[in-house]
């Protein structure tokens, strides 16, 4: 029945350690273990009974009713059953090991009888669990718990307590000397002989002492079980835990067992009571120190609390992925308050899911030894590491809000205000959450049983790297208040920075970054402080007016122009740059500049420069491109804008004289053509050369290629109805024979 039990035991652990698409292996393996469960659990039983019933057959064993202290014993056990309210520590180890000893056999009792299902009405039967539970708290500060890490201590505590009691059912009816338990007289008595006087007191023949020793309570005169005693009392029992019970009146045999097997704390509770003996037998198969019925519900516990927080952790990082463009886009900038309260509810479940899941496997289930360690250190980490991201989102969510409040206080729904203020306040709102994050760290630190002084060590790390870069953090710490006083540039504006030319997306306590054409550049606060600082974004605004890009255009003007084409130039460029919906901009140009400069090689160049309400490379590149686009189309009119027109050597005087008019007549036919002049500049090879200079109002160049088009078709129209000859080149060839071919 044994490797039964075994080989079911190693099916049911396979079986957990599958996949759950595995799951009706498990069950499978489940109606098995039902099957050969039936009868063990009684068998064991009645093994136990036998084992308690065989008489002590070792010699020279004395027995608990022989040892001088047993008298004392029955005492303070009937003292105990009356009053349940003193404390069991005392001024010796008389007092304190009899009290111990004689109120965990009475809880041990209590509860053996209590988880019997006793016929007792509700509520006279929960006033002996809360009396047997207050006993068991009673016995359990006895223990001198301080080696136990703070995160486990009450559960391993409760846990030590009773192993404790088994190891002294050992102690007593297997001691082959009489056990001497010293008072407080007898403690002097004892120090007088000893070379080196202690506060403490060991059971002979065992590792087992007491001490007024604590080192958390220097102070302290009562006698508890050392932290040395507690640390070991785990392998104490592991070697006496296998070897048969003697009978005897305090002996608790199904203590730890009981505990350890069943649900609940001391007593299990009624539902489990009420199941048949069958099913608890099933319920309490046993699987390492764990039962059947604590693995698989602490798995399918596990199971649906790892399922909800992955569910958890996949939201959170979905705001990343739908919030990552929210940054650079002035339109969603204020929603990103509503994203960081959003993390925080994300995050809040957490915590009390994984408290409300250690509680059911610790209180519930009741896991004990070093699975319950695990599992607590595990919830624990969780729960602390949650809480170290809740508080710096809530950190992060405060400052957020905090922004948008001061900024649509200051200046309305104004996104590059809003960018502003975040640069200030938000460093600090993340470096208070940082602070407090790492505080519970630390403090996570010590419930995990660090020692102080390694936890100090750790703290000591950061300072280290603190103090080894301190100068440049001071610098550019410095630094950026100096850029945040002095304010030379802001968020949102168009600067050149050592060389790196972009839009400042964001000032720093430590570096402040420059979007570029190219990529994203992070310049450190004492750089940009030395460096000089050419802000494209200030020349001739307002201090409170939207922040402007500067756009500077310089073209080239490869084909020599008239006067009066340099002039329409430059009239048809500032008509151009003051009107920009005729090139269907969506943006202001502001502050426009339109100058001719003189090159060296004797060229000329048009200079045109604006500002413009703009935020982002995309955004500049298109009016930049449009206004190229514009400028180029430009010098083209312009050099349709003087028109040569020749006339025939047999044109008379008076035909002459009417071609000024005739053109006036021919360009006033187009409402968008303004006629300037026409004149007889040049007699050429050919012809007589007319130049005709018209202005154009025409707001896209197709409009005016064909107001050219047609107005060269009426010229020559006009020529044609008068008589008026265009010449063209002609060439005559004359033939003569020579004299040797005659």
């Amino acid at each position: 029945m044994v490797c039964s039990q075994r080989l079911v035991g190693r099916l049911f652990t396979r079986a957990l350690t599958r996949p759950f698409t595995r799951a009706l292996r498990f069950l499978l393996v489940g109606l098995v273990a039902l099957a050969l469960s039936i009868a063990p659990p009684l068998l064991n039983v009645k093994a136990t009974e036998a084992f308690q019933q065989q008489p002590m057959t070792s010699k020279g064993l004395i027995p608990i009713e022989d040892q001088p202290f047993y008298p004392l014993l029955l005492e303070s056990s009937e003292t105990w059953s009356d009053v349940v309210l003193d404390q069991v520590v005392g001024d010796s180890p008389r007092t304190t090991l009899l009290n111990f000893y004689s109120v965990m056999a009475d809880v041990g009792l209590r509860a053996d009888r209590l988880g019997q299902r006793s016929s007792a009405k509700e509520q006279s039967r929960q006033e002996q669990i809360d009396d047997t539970n207050l006993l068991f708290a009673l016995a359990v500060k006895a223990l001198d718990s301080s080696s136990i890490p703070k995160s486990v201590r009450d559960d391993m505590a409760d846990e030590a307590a009773i192993q404790l009691k088994h190891v002294l059912d050992y102690v007593f009816t297997h001691s082959r000397q009489l056990i001497e338990v010293p008072d407080v007289e007898g403690m002097k008595e004892l120090n007088d002989r000893r070379s080196t006087p202690t506060n403490s007191w060991r059971i002979p023949g065992t590792a087992v002492t007491l001490t007024s020793d604590l080192d958390d309570d220097p102070e302290n005169e009562s006698f508890y079980f050392s932290a040395s005693t507690v640390s070991s009392i785990r392998s104490m029992y592991d070697e006496i835990r296998t070897i048969p019970e003697i009978q005897q009146p305090f002996a608790t045999p199904r203590f730890y067992s009981d505990f350890i097997h069943t649900p609940g704390y001391l007593v299990p509770p009624d539902w489990y009571l009420a199941l048949p003996k069958s099913w608890r037998g099933l319920f309490e198969w046993p699987i390492g120190d764990q039962t059947l019925f604590q693995v698989f519900c602490a798995a399918l516990l596990i199971g649906v609390y790892g399922f909800i927080y992955l569910r958890l952790l996949r939201m959170l990082f979905n705001t990343y992925k739908s919030g990552a463009h929210r940054v650079e886009n002035d339109r969603l900038i204020f929603q990103l308050d509503s994203l960081a309260w959003k993390r925080v509810l994300i995050v809040l479940p957490a915590l009390p899911l994984t408290y409300a899941t250690e509680q059911l496997i610790d209180n519930f289930l009741n896991f004990t030894g070093f699975p319950l360690v695990v599992a607590i250190y595990s919830f624990y980490v969780i729960w602390y590491f949650s809480a170290s991201v809740l508080v710096f989102f809530l950190f992060e969510a405060v400052g957020r809000s905090s922004s948008e409040f001061l900024a649509r206080v200051r200046g309305g729904e104004s996104p590059i205000r809003l960018r502003r203020i975040t640069s200030l306040v938000m460093p600090i709102s993340r470096a208070l959450g940082a602070l407090v994050s790492v505080v519970l760290i630390y403090r996570l630190l010590l419930l995990l049983g660090l020692p102080s002084s390694t936890v100090l060590a750790f703290s000591a790390v950061p300072g280290l790297a603190i103090g080894l870069g301190a100068s440049k953090l001071l610098g550019n710490l410095f630094a950026g208040l100096s850029i945040q006083t002095d304010r030379p540039l802001r968020v949102g504006e168009f600067c050149e920075v050592g060389g790196n030319l972009g839009f400042v997306t964001k000032i720093g306590l430590r570096s402040m970054e420059l979007q570029t054409l190219e990529s994203r550049v992070t310049i450190p606060n004492s750089v940009a402080d030395e460096a000089t600082i050419v802000n494209y974004s200030r020349r001739g605004v307002s201090w409170e007016r939207q922040p402007m890009q500067g756009l500077e255009l310089r073209l080239p003007i490869r084909d020599p122009l008239s006067p009066f084409q340099l002039e329409e130039l430059l009239r048809q460029a500032r008509r151009m740059v003051a009107m920009p919906e005729s090139l269907q901009l969506t943006v202001d140009l502001h502050e426009p500049v339109v100058s001719l400069e003189s090159l060296e090689d004797g060229t000329n160049q048009l200079i045109v420069f604006v500002m413009v309400e703009l935020h982002g490379w995309a955004a500049f590149l298109k009016v930049r491109e449009t206004l190229l686009v514009a400028l180029e189309e430009l010098l083209e009119r312009v050099s349709l804008s003087e028109v040569v027109v020749g006339v025939a050597y047999s044109t008379t005087q008076e035909q002459l004289e009417r071609i000024p008019e005739l053109m006036r007549s021919v360009v006033s036919e187009d409402s968008q053509l303004g006629f300037e002049a026409c004149r007889l500049v040049r007699i050429s090879a050919f012809s007589y050369d007319h130049e005709l200079e018209i202005r154009s109002s025409h707001h896209t160049h197709d409009d005016f290629e064909n107001s050219v088009h047609r107005l060269n078709r009426r010229i020559l129209e006009v020529l044609a109805q008068h008589h008026i000859e265009i010449p063209f080149p002609t060439q005559t060839l004359k033939l003569h024979r020579s004299d040797s071919t005659q």
